[in-house]
């Protein structure tokens, strides 16, 4: 490994861009795994250039910014389009492999089992299978997540898949519609190899979509039935509004044998800080599919992201945490989270962040890195004393405090007479961290 020195010589050298330097460890900033349409778009932003058209990003890929959102399952979803008279093929949950034999029977005709498993009298078999077992995929990591519920749907034979998502589009400042004619299948493969087919139309927040715009948009997407497709755009968008969504993903929207347009599969996120006055939605959330760890941090008011580094971090403010693991990456250390424990914790809420951070047996050091402004530092020191003295903690503590006051923590930590690191510089404190890790 680099020398810490050497590093801190050459930082202006290794910067580079903001994006490059935190994409190794925000792939895991959402509580939920991110979904296909908030990772489109750099490329397709580059050859795009229709005056209505141009490829969205919720944010641009390899820089993600840090969010945080409620996901919810796709018969949940289902549920919530058909509320809004979005039509989607006819489908029903199970929890039991016994329920899903019985819906599948009361169907009568061909099915399929989340994930496109051909059921009809097979569901019971193929419930047993997914049920109370753990799905691995790509997003959820090896450690994959339990099945605690099966959606049964009719089976639909589409005729052509598309791809349809409203999101935010900090580019433009607003809401916008993401759609291609590619649907169906790793819509970001599409943009790799085809920007083109990626097209972006802007939407006016207050008054959403005309009946017009849905009806261009969808015969610039080659849907044969526009009317339909135009009010499926229309009911979508008011959805995103009504229920502070983040995102809706539909893919494929299909055109199917028949003649039907229809939402064969869904993805919906939607805003944390809108919990509020969503308490619908929210009761639909699924505590289950989350780290049981940041569920925890959350009852405390911390925010916690875990990630797969050795050192801890305690920090306050979501800009400051950022910063601390970029140069945490720069002198050649991993985080292991990260944990903002805003600007009102209190010393009981900073133990909780350390029994969280030392919950992980991977964690070697740990950087407490606070900038007092609306928090005290001294409220933090006396939640590390309280920490090491109730914790028995042994893991080399590096503690940086600046700000409200900061004179008055340092006192308390020194009086302490605890075995605690103390900088006022951050790249030294950094270096100490990355060191004591090793």
């Amino acid at each position: 490994m680099i020398g810490c020195k050497e590093v801190l010589r050459n930082q202006n050298e290794t910067r580079g861009d903001p994006g490059e330097r935190i994409k190794h460890y925000t792939a895991k900033q959402s509580r939920t795994p991110p979904t296909q349409s908030n990772q489109i778009l750099k490329i397709s932003k580059q050859s795009c250039i229709d005056s209505r058209a141009e490829p969205h990003s919720r944010v641009i890929l390899g820089s993600k910014v840090q969010t945080r959102q409620l996901s919810i399952h796709e018969y949940m979803s289902m549920g919530l389009l058909n509320e809004y008279g979005i039509p989607t093929p006819i489908s029903k949950a199970a929890k039991t492999p016994e329920e899903a034999h019985q819906i599948a029977k009361s169907f009568g005709k061909p099915m399929v089992i989340k994930a496109q498993v051909l059921a009809g009298e097979q569901a019971l078999q193929y419930a047993k299978q997914m049920l109370g077992n753990k799905l691995i995929t790509k997003q959820t990591g090896a450690a994959g997540r339990i099945c605690n519920a099966v959606m049964l749907a009719e089976k639909r034979e589409p005729s052509h898949e598309y791809y349809v998502a409203i999101l935010n589009d900090r580019s433009l400042n607003g809401p916008a519609l993401v759609a291609s004619a590619q649907g169906g299948m790793n819509i970001e493969e599409v943009a790799a190899k085809d920007p083109t087919a990626i097209h972006t139309f802007p939407i006016d927040f207050q008054n959403g979509l005309s009946q017009q715009e849905g009806i261009e948009i969808a015969k610039k997407l080659g849907i044969k039935d526009t009317q339909a497709a135009a009010d499926i755009f229309i009911n979508l968008y008011r959805l995103f509004k009504d229920k502070d969504a983040t995102q809706i993903e539909i893919n494929p929207l299909a055109e199917t044998k028949d003649g039907a347009v229809l939402c064969m599969d869904a993805k919906l996120g939607f805003d944390e800080n809108a919990e509020f006055r969503q308490e619908k939605v929210f009761q639909l959330r699924d505590k289950t599919q989350e780290d049981p760890t940041e569920v925890e941090a959350a009852e405390y008011g911390l925010n916690l992201i875990k990630l797969d580094g050795n050192i801890g971090c305690l920090v306050n403010g979501a800009g400051l945490a950022m910063a601390t693991m970029d140069v945490l990456k720069l002198n050649g250390g991993n985080p292991a989270n990260f944990l903002d424990v805003g600007g009102g914790a209190t010393a009981e809420a900073v133990k909780k962040a350390f029994e969280l951070i030392t919950s992980d047996k991977g964690v070697k050091s740990i950087f407490v890195n606070i900038f007092g402004g609306i928090m005290r530092c001294d409220v933090i020191a006396e939640g590390i004393i309280k920490a090491t003295n109730e914790l028995s903690l042994d893991i080399p503590l590096i503690v940086r405090l600046q700000g409200t006051k900061e004179k008055e923590a340092k006192k308390l930590i020194k009086d302490a007479n605890m075995k605690i690191f103390a900088f006022d510089g951050l790249d030294e404190a950094a270096c100490k961290a990355v060191e004591a890790a090793a």
